[in-house]
């Protein structure tokens, strides 16, 4: 004998629902645009704007070598890539890889980013938790085993309800990762309101990206202009 469906009052929709998606929006719209007060820019030196021009110079140089004169290809190609004194051969830089614990600077965008993306994250769903706490919410279209009940069901312990159906605090959670296409489309790929890919930034340590290594890429442009002909 089947289960009787259950019904959800509609009042739940126009306060629940509704509400929880409208401010999971609006907080992110907002931590998307205190991000861009607080980011900094970052400086480069001399020498890296230097290095990172000589590299396009020799990229350029390989995808169109093929317009300019043969001598004048070969010309620069001897610049490049001379085994005695070219730029490639005898160009070396000290890379010395920044310690998080020492630089301010990168203190400083921890900081920010725990503040612009972890804290808000933490207040509005407590409050969103005790404000809302207790509702279901809606239901999935499809049927889910037991184990979907502690991720989609925070905050309700009925056994007997079907794992299909999504409590308050789940819901606010699947609108923090599920706005992504809506930020994308306001804001743009590159924003700060979407949540999953800052969490993801995190986790996979992007945060804190060490700077390339300018040998192994004057290495590998060598490698790369030296196997071009005219």
């Amino acid at each position: 004998m089947a289960e009787p469906e259950l019904l959800l009052d509609s009042n739940i929709r126009l306060w629940v629902v509704l509400p929880i998606v409208f401010i999971t929006f609006f907080v992110g719209m907002i931590r998307h645009y205190v991000s861009i007060l607080l980011q900094s820019d970052k400086k480069l030196t001399q020498e890296q704007v230097s290095d990172s021009q000589v590299l396009i110079r020799s990229r350029v140089l390989r995808e169109n070598g093929k317009y300019i004169p043969k001598q004048s290809f070969l010309m620069r190609k001897f610049f490049f890539n001379n085994s005695e004194d070219g730029f490639f051969k005898k160009t070396k830089r000290k890379v010395v890889p920044p310690s998080p614990m020492t630089d301010p600077t990168m203190l400083t965008d921890m900081m920010k980013g725990n503040v612009t993306n972890v804290l808000p994250m933490i207040l509005i769903g407590g409050w969103i938790n005790m404000t809302f706490s207790g509702f279901v919410t809606t239901k999935v279209p499809f049927p889910l085993t037991l184990r979907f009940k502690p991720m989609l069901q925070q905050g309700i312990e009925l056994l007997s309800l079907d794992a299909s159906w999504v409590s308050s605090a789940s819901w606010y959670f699947l609108n923090v990762f599920g706005l992504r296409s809506i930020y994308s489309l306001i804001l743009g790929q590159d924003n700060a309101a979407d949540q999953s890919r800052v969490m993801q930034e995190q986790m996979t340590g992007a945060a804190m990206a060490m700077p390339a290594d300018t040998n192994k890429a004057f290495k590998t442009e060598w490698e790369a202009l030296e196997l071009t002909d005219h």
